[in-house]
Formats: structure tokens, sequence, C-alpha cells
């Protein structure tokens, strides 16, 4: 038997039938807030990602699948897709019809991490991203987009933390300063750590290693040494969140992971999913587009970690009701063939429906219609050929009523929508 490569999965029925609730319910509620789906390829340019995320990235160095094609092409299966997004707002000229552009999409990233509680390999993310808007106005709305869908999934036990990461005005010299103190404590730090003490700091701020987590409580907040654009910036994001009523937690040592992060950045987290408790981050990135080779366009945008979020509702208890479903029980060719045109017929009205195609007897297919959870089942034999007319009976109720042949599609779909 060929089984799955490690870190990847399959999500089959039931699982996939929350998925897909999830989905619609974000599609639904990304389309009120003006955001249009784009679908981007899976395979990208490596630069795109070594640009937009930056080369020092632990992606970028050490989690991305990347391969050089047949015409010496390198090539990276997509870890991330705001990069993707903005390469093909670029690319497609966008902002020549409207520079205000909304745009959300979905679909499995890939990234060679350790297998864990919530991670994969393959992972999914559905993604929102908010182009030509400078103002906080944007950094707040893309916020409370988040919280709205995870408030109408029901999702426990969340909370959203908020920081700024300043700008290239500010942060250099914070930057500087954060340096200087992770070398002088490089003796307490994690491998991983020392390394991006000289190239990536910010990160030394985010690593979840108990040892690194002390040895960083002294360090020096960004947000003492914003510029005054910035500081005005994030002062009006946390008063816009205020008036919505979202609640929020200032955290001083939120980062991120990725280069192109600027000013408001911003996590939903969770205390039910053990050490990987991010659901869901994001914030503004003001540069990528630029870094990419497009004009300089202020963007905010965030990404929902669908895996987690899923496991997350899970363990919550959260599923979705089936289709109410008519199952067929006939018993002889003569009714075999009549209920499959009856099957065609209510699937083509829009009505879950199935039939036994073995010719059981008639108690083995009334098992089988109860372990499909069948609403109703409709039975048909030599009696019902005789008087044109099967049988419906209501598997709750038990009762049982003949329905014309003549009538028999449009009856058992009012039925079933009644259910």
């Amino acid at each position: 038997m060929i089984s799955l490569i490690k870190g990847f999965r399959d999500i089959a029925p039931p699982d996939v039938e929350l998925w897909q609730h999830v989905e619609a319910t974000a599609r639904k509620l990304f389309s009120d807030f003006g955001f249009s789906e784009i679908r981007l390829p899976i395979m990208e340019k490596t630069e795109l990602f070594a640009r937009g995320i930056g080369a020092d990235t632990d992606i970028v160095e050490k989690e991305m699948y990347t391969f050089t094609d047949r015409g010496g092409e390198m090539l990276t299966l997509r870890p991330e897709a705001t990069a993707g997004v903005a390469r093909a707002y670029i690319e497609h000229n966008m902002a020549a019809v409207d520079p205000v552009r909304k745009l959300f999409t979905t679909g499995p990233m890939f990234r060679r991490e350790r297998p864990q509680k919530g991670r994969f390999r393959q992972f999914y993310q559905l993604n929102a991203e908010l182009f030509g808007v400078p103002g906080p106005a944007a950094d707040v709305q893309a916020i409370l987009l988040l919280v709205t869908l995870l408030k109408r999934l029901d999702t426990p036990d969340v909370t959203v933390h908020l920081n700024s990461l300043g700008c290239p005005e500010c942060r250099p010299a914070y930057k500087a300063l954060l340096t200087e103190y992770v070398a002088a404590r490089s003796a307490a730090l994690c491998e991983n750590c020392v390394r991006r003490g000289s190239t990536n700091p910010l990160r030394v701020l985010d690593c979840k290693a108990p040892d690194c987590r002390v040895a960083m409580i002294g360090a020096p907040a960004i947000s003492e040494h914003l510029c005054p654009a910035c500081r005005e910036h994030f002062a009006l994001v946390t008063e816009g969140l205020g008036a919505l009523g979202i609640q929020f937690e200032l955290n001083p040592r939120l980062v991120r992971g990725l280069d192109y992060y600027t000013r408001t950045t911003f996590e939903v987290q969770t205390t039910s999913l053990g050490a990987q408790n991010a659901v869901a981050g994001g914030g503004r990135y003001d540069g990528l587009l630029e870094a990419l080779g497009g004009p300089p366009t202020p963007a905010v945008g965030f990404a929902i970690g669908m895996d987690r979020l899923l496991e997350l509702l899970a363990e919550n208890g959260a599923k979705v009701e089936p289709r109410a479903l008519v199952f067929l029980a006939c018993l002889g060719d003569d009714a075999q063939k009549l209920g499959f045109s009856w099957l065609c017929a209510l699937n083509l009205a829009g009505v879950a429906a199935e039939m036994d195609f073995f010719g059981r007897s008639l108690k083995s297919q009334m098992k089988r219609a109860d372990r499909l959870g069948a609403r109703y089942v409709l039975m048909l034999g030599g009696d019902e050929l005789n008087n044109r007319a099967a049988v419906l009976r209501n598997m709750a109720t038990k009762e049982q009523e003949p329905v014309p042949f003549a009538s028999l599609v449009e009856t058992v779909a009012a039925r079933l929508s009644a259910a």
C-alpha cells in the first residue's frame, strides 16, 4: 500500500462538511465587506518569496519546498499567499481600474516544518488583502472582518493581540537597540535566536523556548521607539477598534514572522491548542508591492490558519447537520428500474437521495437508510406498482403515507424541504 507523505493528510467526510461550512460563511461575509475572490497558482518563482517574505526569514532559509525545473528555473510551492496576491495585483495592473482593491483567496500552502498538533506540511489558509488605503481605517476594517468571521463561526476562547512594528523611518534605530540587547544575552538563547540576533532580531521576541522568553523579558519595546507618524497611526487604530467594541490586548512581543509587515500587526490567539496558539494573524505591509517591483501601495491583510481553526471548532463540538436525505427502498427488478428513474429525477430537483443497487431485502435496505441518517424512506414493491403509489415513511415519527407516482418528485421534495 502507498501511504501519505509525512505532514500531509486527507480531509474526508464527515470532516469536510465542517470545512465547507467555514468556507461558505467566509465567502458570504467577505462579499458583504466588498471583497472579491482571486484564485492563485500554488507554485511561483522562488524570487517572489525571497524578495517578498525576506531572505533571512526561517520560511525562506529552511522551510520552503523549492526545486529547479527542467528549464533551469527555481520554483517554489507557495509557503503563504500574500506575496502571490501582491504579485497578481501588480501583474494585472489592478490599480488602473481602481487603486482600492479588496481580494480574498483560500487554498493549500506548503512548508517543511516538523508536523505537530495543528501544523502540517500541507496546510490551508484563508487570506484577505486590502490594497490602496493608507489610513488606519483599513487596519480597523481588516480586524473587524476577522473578528466577525470568528464570532459567526462560534470560535471559542480567542483573543485579539495587537502591536505596531513601526516603519522604515523608526524601525532601524529600534532594531539596533534590540540587536545589542540580544547580543548581550546570547549565552542564554537557543541556537536559532543567536543566529536571528544579527539578521532578524525581532523574531527573537517571538521565540517559544522558555529560556529565550525569560532572557527577553527586559527587551526594549518597539512601542516606546515609534516615530510620531507611527504613534499617531497606532493610536487611531486602537481608537477605531474601541469605537466598534472590539476588545484587544496590547502585546509588545508580537512581531509576526514575515519581513514585509510595517506598523499595525495583529494575531488572534487561543489557549486551547497548546504552544501553537495563533489561529489567525496579519497586519499592514506598505512596502511589499514596491519590493516586488510595483508602485508604492499601502496594504493590509490577514491569514487564517484553517487547520487550527477547524481543530478548535471540532474540539468545541461544532458540526454540520447533514442534508435531509430520502432513501429509495425498491423490491424487485421493475421497482429497481422505476426507483432509479426517480432517484435521478430527485437528484436533478435538488433533493439528496440514495438507493440500494444490490437487490437486498427490505430489512437490509432499511438498516442502510438508518446508517445514512435518512429522514424519509420511499418504499416501492409489487403492491405499490399495482396501486401506482409509493409509500413514504418518516423515519423519526414512523408515520407512512401513500404518494401517487404522478406527483412523487414534487411531494418528496416538499417533505424534505419542510424537514
